[in-house]
């Protein structure tokens, strides 16, 4: 597999969610039939969608993650992804990633021809799964993430969320160099929705740039249509684009390397915003 950069210095990449499950909290039944049944024609649409908009990256997820979910076998979630993989590197050259937090589908993703992982459990889940990345020689995405996604709201607590998330997502990098990783081919991800309040959410999107100062590490953002978003403006998760395009400004203006989003045609523009006034900063001008 040839390697990659995993976020490119020089833009705010736009990762494009293609979410192959029956229960995503937002797109939930949009490719999948029944448990396994994958609308492959339909897959290749919303993703050359994606990547007109202008998507860099494309994640294909083969279970959900939202608040209560349950766990999916390992050989469901392969066979909901493997052959979006396949059809998705055929058709398309955009960069895939897989997200899951189990190593027998990282694997069979990446042989596939995913080329990153986007571990939302920050290998605490499976700690193999580092050492699948790592002899494909693949990019890791390290998520925060407390307990599973089906007990991650039972009453989330923080003293201090900005430097507990930075620890914990420290120790996870940890884990991947121990893993054989390379430094440069490990990005985080603080995991906003991901077992936090909406005061939670709020501090760690407005210190993504302490964040990325204290892991020195390159930053992704995943606001998109999350309900911290709903319980701001009041609009269900259908109407929350716009206000994901608001987080994704406001995150590239703060020093995020990427945001992660259901629709990328606003949040190309969001970001394109944001990482202008960060350079015209007098205080930051790189």
């Amino acid at each position: 597999m040839k390697r990659t950069t995993i976020f490119p210095p020089e833009r705010v990449t736009i990762v494009g969610i293609l979410n192959a499950t029956p229960d995503s909290f937002s797109d939930g039944g949009r490719f999948v039939r029944a448990r396994a049944r994958v609308d492959l024609a339909a897959v290749l649409e919303v993703a050359a969608g994606l990547i007109e908009e202008g998507a860099h990256v494309l994640d294909v997820g083969g279970e959900s993650t939202r608040p209560g979910a349950v766990q999916v076998p390992v050989e469901l979630e392969i066979a909901r992804t493997a052959p979006v993989i396949e059809a998705l590197c055929k058709r398309f050259d955009t960069p895939l990633s897989i997200d899951t937090r189990k190593a027998e589908v990282a694997d069979a993703a990446l042989e596939a021809g995913a080329s990153w992982v986007n571990d939302v459990s920050g290998l605490g889940h499976d700690p193999e799964l580092g050492r699948v990345a790592a002899r494909h020689g693949a990019g890791i995405i390290l998520g925060h993430l407390r307990g599973t996604p089906d007990t991650m709201q039972n009453d989330p607590r923080f003293d201090d969320v900005l430097a507990e998330v930075a620890h914990e997502l420290g120790r996870s990098v940890d884990r991947a160099l121990e893993a054989g990783v390379p430094r440069d081919q490990i990005a985080v991800d603080p995991g906003i929705g991901f077992g936090k309040h909406l005061e939670h959410n709020l501090v760690l999107l407005a210190g993504v740039g302490r964040l990325r100062e204290a892991l020195g590490l390159p930053i992704l953002v995943g606001p998109s249509r999350k309900s911290f978003l709903g319980e701001l403006t009041g609009d269900p998760v259908e109407q929350r684009d716009e206000a994901t395009w608001a987080a994704c400004a406001v995150a590239a203006f703060l020093g995020a390397d990427a945001v992660r989003v259901h629709r990328a045609d606003g949040a190309v523009r969001a970001v394109r915003v944001g990482r202008a006034l960060r350079k015209a900063r007098p205080e930051d001008p790189a």
